[in-house]
């Protein structure tokens, strides 16, 4: 089985959860264009003042969407 890879960016001040929500709309929207093979994204509030967006991809796909979307960082994903 392929090695699924988390990209997070990171959205900070007092807009950050709106902003990390509505960034998933556009993760969600590339998926479609590309035809990604995972159709995992998200975003948590770590604090008031600091959330994060998700979109989980396959180890194969990750250069790909790390070059297009530029997150400003990763990790191994864990179900």
């Amino acid at each position: 089985m392929e090695k699924k890879l988390k990209l997070i960016w990171d959205f900070r001040g007092p807009t950050a959860s709106k902003t990390a929500q509505h960034h998933e709309i556009h993760l969600k929207e590339y998926i479609n264009i590309e035809g990604l093979s995972l159709q995992i994204t998200g975003y948590t509030e770590l604090t008031e003042m600091h959330s994060i967006a998700f979109l989980v991809v396959t180890e194969s796909e990750m250069k790909k969407v790390r070059d297009a979307l530029k997150p400003h960082r990763g990790q191994i994903y864990q179900e």
